[in-house]
């Protein structure tokens, strides 16, 4: 079986959001699931997606403050300015965390560790809703 959707994401301040839960709501399909993959891909180059710690949300925080260390706004060699101060940084964060993650799904479930869920990295101060496109592979 092979299922696509477009899910469209509510929108998120700046930060790393958990939203392994909300997906899960959206794909009623997976239940139905043996053994297969869920690929998920975000279409914008100024948010991404990871998995990392679901429980202390003080990992969040830290991710955030480290990646604007990474790549700090106003920085005074940046050229592509158009969108503000934070539109350069956003594409140089998503870049180095990625557009996509692949999870296996076991008996309906997604396969991740205790301590893994599924982040939306939004990188924009005011960012609108955000579009995934999501393959579930499996049977």
């Amino acid at each position: 079986m092979w299922l696509q959707r477009e899910l469209t994401l509510k929108p998120q301040r700046r930060g790393f959001h958990l939203i392994t839960d909300e997906v899960i709501a959206l794909l009623p399909e997976l239940r139905l699931m043996n053994v297969g993959l869920l690929h998920v891909f975000i279409q914008h180059t100024s948010a991404s997606l990871t998995i990392n710690e679901n429980a202390d949300p003080t990992v969040r925080c830290d991710m955030e403050r480290h990646f604007n260390v990474l790549a700090p706004e106003g920085a005074p060699y940046f050229k592509h300015t158009y969108e503000g101060p934070d539109d350069m940084p956003a594409h140089i964060k998503s870049t180095l965390i990625g557009a996509s993650q692949t999870i296996p799904i076991t008996a309906g479930r997604l396969n991740l560790g205790t301590w893994q869920g599924l982040y939306l990295c939004e990188h924009r101060d005011s960012a609108s809703s955000r579009t995934i496109v999501v393959t579930i592979q499996g049977e």
